[in-house]
């Protein structure tokens, strides 16, 4: 699955031949969680409320440019959260 970003010790990968919704996934140590795009709930796994908090906050101006990728099919490289 290719990744589209790192932080925070979280890598963040999308894989847009996998079933929708449109989703990514995101790795912290040992949990994953996958988050919807759209609507930015977990959709299956779990992360602390620290780390979970940081990837919303990364993915709230990201959501336009992870759902191009899915759609387009076009994996690109985003920006890290930067605190």
């Amino acid at each position: 699955m290719p990744e589209i970003t790192r932080f925070n010790g979280m890598v963040i990968r999308i894989n847009y031949r996998e079933h929708n919704p449109p989703h990514f996934h995101v790795k912290y140590g040992d949990l994953n969680a996958a988050f919807d795009i759209r609507t930015l709930e977990i959709l299956e796994g779990s992360l602390p409320s620290r780390e979970k908090e940081l990837v919303l906050e990364w993915a709230e101006p990201n959501k336009e440019a992870l759902l191009k990728m899915w759609n387009d099919k076009k994996i690109v490289q985003l920006p890290p959260l930067r605190k």
